[in-house]
């Protein structure tokens, strides 16, 4: 386990519980001070049950006021039935009758003005003695009892929360060791937030992996396919140092130093994608079509322009890479250019390469635009190919907004090229 993951264990879920059981804390003596307000005696909730009390004992014996037996039946009822101490007394004070056990010096009590049309008839005090136990320890020791529950629950909370994270952690530092096969593995039952990050982390790792297997696979056939142009190089050197077949050998020597440069020029075009280096420019497509055939010696007329082509916007230097490798693929493996097609059509121009070879295998039309594709008949080794080119043209199409293509010709060969959308017209 890393020390990453040691942390979210160690520290993130213990803050996790504090934190919990600070949040029950608070709540719960929140909530305390809120009843104590409401409900204790001399509250607002209090005074106003007393307030209603007070008129209704009031107009009740207001009504029996006057009747002596009324009175006292409606005195004994109140003091037997609530088991409280009811004293009746007249105007000017004095005692008139008494019911129940009496008020003690602790007692609560309720002075009631007894009221028949507005005039005091008498006065009514009912006094009823305190509880033993106050009335806020009443519900005072299940709060607590609820926020230990609480607390403990919370635990389970806190390691439910912190292990995704866990997890997260784990993989972020296995990756950080170069475990690029690690990937995030969560529960059913995990939360959303967190199978949304791994899923993006385990994304993340997977071309990360990708990245780096393409890039070793891709220094293994590098290193492979220079060996042979390089020990050609040295075997031609000393040939021509002896004198035998000079001019053809510098030839081959040519030809050699050629293929090397090419192969050179596809890797640096890899890294300028890798890492988005692209410098865009408005660019004619007729234009930059003629540069790549005369660039690769084939004559003008090899061009064909079909529609008006609007300019396009892309990286002069990729996008006469991607022209240079379709032309090269129809050399090498199509038999030869039939023509260099570029169609302008609404929002897009159309590049495409037309070969005289025999066309593309059914399955082919993606395949070929795989790095490091190529035909499994000897050929098509013999002459040298990495299967970088076309994978090249598909990326730089698509770092342009873009996309490669390919077909079938009706009249035999393939037609191969790319899709890049016309550059925003300039504001006036």
């Amino acid at each position: 386990m890393n020390r990453l993951s040691c942390y979210v264990r160690a520290r993130l879920q213990r803050r996790l519980f504090l934190w919990f059981g600070v949040a029950i804390l608070l709540s719960g003596v929140a909530f305390s001070i809120v009843m104590l307000l409401v409900s204790a005696p001399g509250g607002p909730a209090w005074a106003r049950e007393m307030g209603r009390a007070r008129v209704f004992l009031g107009a009740r014996f207001g009504e029996v006021w006057n009747d002596d037996r009324a009175r006292e039946a409606l005195a004994r009822a109140i003091a037997d039935d609530l088991e409280v101490s009811v004293i009746l007394r007249n105007t000017s004070g004095a005692e008139l009758q008494a019911f129940g056990h009496g008020c003690g010096r602790k007692a609560w009590t309720l002075d009631a003005p007894a009221v028949r049309e507005g005039h005091r008839l008498g006065f009514v005090t009912i006094c009823a003695e305190r509880p033993r136990v106050a009335g806020p320890l009443r519900w005072l020791a299940p709060l607590v009892a609820a926020g230990i529950i609480l607390w403990a629950l919370s635990g389970t909370v806190a390691r439910r929360l912190s292990r995704p994270l866990e997890e997260l952690a784990r993989v972020a530092g296995e990756i950080g060791h170069g475990n690029y096969g690690a990937r995030a593995r969560m529960g059913r039952h995990d939360h959303g937030e967190a199978v949304v990050l791994s899923v993006a982390m385990n994304e993340m790792a997977a071309r990360i992996e990708r990245q780096i297997s393409d890039q070793r696979e891709l220094l293994a056939a590098v290193s492979h396919e220079l060996r042979t142009p390089l020990a050609r190089i040295r075997l031609l050197t000393e040939l021509t140092r002896d004198g035998v077949n000079v001019q053809k050998n510098l030839d081959e020597l040519d030809r050699e130093i050629f293929e090397i440069d090419a192969l050179v020029g596809d890797l640096l075009a890899q890294s300028r994608l890798d890492f988005t280096a692209l410098a865009k420019e408005r660019l004619d497509p007729v234009e930059m079509g003629l540069r790549a055939l005369d660039r690769a010696g084939i004559g003008a007329e090899m061009l064909v322009v079909e529609g008006t082509p609007e300019p396009v916007l892309a990286d002069p230097t990729l996008f006469a890479r991607a022209l240079a490798n379709l032309i090269d693929n129809a050399k090498r493996h199509g038999g030869g250019v039939v023509a260099l097609r570029i169609t302008g059509a609404p929002g897009v121009v159309v590049f495409e390469v037309e070969d005289a070879g025999r066309g593309l295998e059914p399955g082919e039309e993606k395949r070929i635009f795989e790095p490091f594709y190529r035909r499994p008949d000897e050929k098509a080794r013999e002459q040298g190919s990495l299967g970088l080119g076309l994978a090249l043209v598909s990326r730089i199409a698509e770092a342009h907004g873009g996309s490669a293509r390919s077909a079938n010709r009706e009249e035999g060969g393939a037609r191969i090229g790319l899709e890049l959308p016309t550059a925003p017209r300039p504001r006036a």
